[in-house]
């Protein structure tokens, strides 16, 4: 055997420690095609690692699938059971739900009569994010607390910040909002520092923006989807590097560019970014990893909302149905493509539906939110005043102290006050959603507003006031091309009708 093939399952290892995945993979295939010298589990382990970070999610899948029986035949229950956690978390991601129950229940088998050690850390968290799928957010948070204090008797920063995010999931999706997003913060800290590794860092990158956007938390979104997408651009190798340091030579693509891409369209999308969204979102469904799919289903959403908005309905129902097929429900904006299309019993079918099939009500605040907004404007548009009024009620019910909630709740009342034929109720409700929306730096949604408080003015019999709303309303549209609402403003403020605008959701 010559001296390069010796010394290359050392630099192999090496590689993997550093987090050169580009590297380590090609050592690694290299060794594994020597049978000379088998590759243990734990070069099993990183091979597996490496193939995933370089986009091939099968060969990571057969590699993790080998290390399992490499820890089985030497005993480690362990080892056996961390592969297994991560088999089934791999096969759940790739849609493979029996395949996933089946090594989820062999981690179990090799860890539940273990000593307490780091690798239980993980079937507690599945145990969490379970508990809190079925609404039992007691048990939830118990197996949450659980793998903090596995986390925290390991010393390991990488599974302290991962309990962390788990346990203020659960908190978030209890109401208890302060706790929970105090939580996250500190989670952010560390991965902000450079303090823990590459595949753990992307994780919290997505989870943490998950959690954010769910929970109406703009300001936290904005900044953490900016400082992903920092972290995934070239040249990248895996770690953060520290604070000071250079930036070494790029190793790969960044596998979870994509991820983070997906929630950066979200972002841009309110903050009226709307052209770079479409093309954030077309990107991004490029790069996603096939084990990812609901993040591309979220950005076609997000560029259907974009092209619905603009007028381009075929458009927006390609996007919509593209986002179906990746198994996301693409609502409200498909029931409001059916409104704009002049579809309104569709529309108020498919809105209805939405929200019966969302699950928890506390677990997706702004998701809820959004479909309680089209449905107020959806039945606006039909006549239902009473139908609008109970979910405009349960919008102010939730909404508390949360700025885009509350924003989103003010507006909601005020065009079924409009519709009730109180304008001066409405006028106090949309002046306060507009202040809200714009300092959010939400153009669209307060150029909606301006819309409405322009029928609130005229009903007082104050049409300067109303032209005015109107004048700015339609220099939003344009600039956003809203092409069907900058026609609608310009045609109120010619003095087109008087009739109260129905809804105002986007």
């Amino acid at each position: 055997m010559s001296a390069p093939t010796i010394d290359a399952l050392p630099r192999a290892r090496d590689a993997a420690a550093r987090e050169s995945w580009a590297e380590a993979y090609a050592l690694l295939r290299a060794q594994d095609a020597r049978p000379r010298r088998a590759l243990t589990a734990e070069d099993l382990t990183s091979l597996a690692e490496a193939a995933w970070w370089s986009g091939r999610v099968d060969e990571s899948v057969t590699a993790r699938l080998r290390a399992h029986a490499a820890f089985v035949a030497r005993g480690d229950h362990r080892g056996a059971g961390l592969a297994s956690w991560w088999l089934a978390y791999e096969y759940e991601a790739l849609g493979r739900p029996a395949a996933a129950s089946g090594w989820l229940h062999r981690a179990h088998h090799h860890l539940d009569d273990e000593p307490p050690c780091p690798e239980q850390c993980f079937p507690a968290w599945t145990d969490a994010e379970t508990a809190a799928a079925r609404g039992d957010r007691a048990a939830a948070l118990a197996a949450a607390r659980r793998m903090t204090a596995l986390a925290v008797r390991s010393g390991s920063p990488d599974l302290l910040a991962l309990s962390r995010q788990a346990e203020a999931s659960v908190l978030l999706a209890d109401g208890r909002r302060t706790e929970g997003l105090a939580l996250l913060d500190e989670v952010m800290r560390a991965v902000l520092a450079g303090e823990l590794g590459g595949m753990v860092t992307g994780r919290l990158y997505g989870l943490v923006l998950t959690r954010c956007l769910e929970a109406a938390d703009l300001d936290r979104a904005v900044e953490w989807t900016n400082a992903a997408m920092e972290w995934c651009a070239p040249p990248w190798t895996g770690r953060p590097p520290a604070p000071g340091a250079p930036l070494a030579a790029p190793s790969g693509e960044n596998p979870f560019r994509g991820v983070c891409r997906a929630h950066r369209v979200q972002v841009l999308d309110l903050l009226g970014a709307w052209a770079l969204a479409e093309a954030e979102a077309r990107q991004a469904c490029r790069e996603v990893p096939v084990d990812c799919r609901e993040s591309a289903a979220a950005a076609y959403c997000t560029a259907g909302d974009v092209q619905r908005r603009q007028g381009r309905l075929e458009e927006a129902a390609a996007s919509y149905a593209r986002a179906h097929e990746l198994g996301r429900i693409p609502q409200p904006g498909l029931a409001l493509l059916r409104l704009a299309q002049g579809r309104a019993d569709a529309a108020a079918a498919g809105v209805g539906l939405a929200l019966a099939c969302l699950g928890d009500p506390r677990r997706d605040a702004l998701g809820r939110a959004r479909l309680l907004a089209a449905r107020t404007e959806v039945a606006l548009a039909v006549g239902d005043v009473p139908g609008a009024a109970g979910a405009a009620a349960e919008l102010e019910v939730r909404a508390g102290d949360v700025p885009l909630l509350r924003a989103t709740a003010d507006a909601a009342r005020g065009a079924v006050a409009l519709a009730e034929a109180r304008p001066e109720p409405a006028l106090r409700l949309l002046r306060r959603a507009l202040a809200g929306w714009l300092g959010l730096r939400v153009p669209y949604e307060a150029a909606r507003v301006r819309v409405l408080l322009a029928a609130a003015h005229r009903a007082v019999g104050d049409e300067g006031a109303a032209r005015r709303e109107l004048g700015a309303a339609r220099a939003v549209f344009e600039r956003l091309g809203a092409v069907p609402d900058a026609r609608r403003a310009a045609a109120l403020a010619a003095g087109g009708t008087r009739r109260t605008p129905a809804g105002r959701s986007g």
